[in-house]
């Protein structure tokens, strides 16, 4: 059997073989399935988006994160111990401002993203394989005891999604 043969056989059930990246240098194949976010998703995500604004509206008189240079206000929520390393619903709600700042950053697109794994909101690249979950950025550093500051889970962010992008022709 031939990849090109799994490859079809895969697209044509509506999966498809995926390049994950994620925290490690590592690339797994697997069968998944994308879709559109729902309704609900989408109002879990505003609800997310709503309680980190409102945590640095309070504790530093901005909202986060509509520019590169507001990712501050998420360290500073980290740094300050206003958001905790056991506090997974708000670690997740900053990942999706992280996130949101980097689907405008590169263009890309939110979805859900479904495996043997579960279900994640994801970010996709166009219509590629390429997948972000910066949903769980934050979180999974932080529980892991990773310190990582949050501009440069950023750059590595969109340095791994600018690499896998295809190039322009005539490149």
């Amino acid at each position: 059997m031939n990849s090109a043969w799994l490859r079809g056989a895969l697209m044509g059930l509506g999966l498809a073989p995926v390049l994950l990246l994620g925290t490690a240098a590592w690339a797994q194949i697997i069968e998944t399935r994308v879709s559109p976010l729902t309704a609900l998703d989408r109002q879990y995500m505003d609800q997310q988006r709503q309680s980190v604004a409102g945590l640095t509206l309070r504790y530093y008189g901005g909202r986060c994160c509509r520019r590169e240079a507001e990712l501050d206000y998420l360290q500073r929520l980290l740094d300050d111990r206003y958001v905790r390393d056991e506090d997974r619903e708000l670690l997740q709600a900053m990942g999706i401002a992280l996130g949101d700042l980097l689907a405008d950053e590169l263009d890309l697109r939110w979805v859900i993203y479904e495996d043997a794994e579960g279900r994640s909101r994801a970010l996709q690249l166009d219509q590629t394989e390429n997948f972000l979950f910066p949903v769980t950025m934050i979180s999974r550093r932080r529980e892991s005891g990773d310190r990582t500051p949050i501009t440069e889970v950023y750059q590595q962010a969109v340095e791994a999604m600018q690499a896998a992008k295809p190039p322009l022709p005539f490149q």
